[in-house]
């Protein structure tokens, strides 16, 4: 019974460890905008997507229209805004954990 409990023991310490170890997703600035509009994703409709390092990516965890209109003259399927996001890219994805627009100085 002994070795049991410290076994349990030892694997709930490990376990706890390897969550720690996690790396919190960083934020960067990226370009945001219309996948389709914008950056010649195949896809029906319009949705939010964001350019990391080149390369383009349809965000889940936030929608296009959350973010205003997207067919105003300054809305992401018009123009590409720059955006403070955290998340990780997961099945050729981006999870978003945080979306914020950076304004744009003039």
């Amino acid at each position: 019974m002994k070795n049991i409990f410290v076994t349990l023991l030892f694997l709930s310490t490990a376990a706890l460890s390897a969550q720690e170890k996690k790396e919190k997703p960083k934020t960067q600035i990226v370009e945001a905008s219309c996948g389709q509009c914008q950056f010649g994703m195949k896809a029906k409709g319009c949705d939010l997507a964001v350019r990391i390092n080149g390369k383009t990516y349809f965000v889940d965890g936030t929608t296009i229209d959350q973010h205003g209109d997207a067919h105003a003259e300054d809305g992401f399927c018009n123009t590409i805004h720059k955006a403070e996001v955290s998340g990780v890219i997961k099945n050729d994805r981006f999870k978003v954990t945080t979306f914020r627009l950076v304004e744009e100085k003039k």
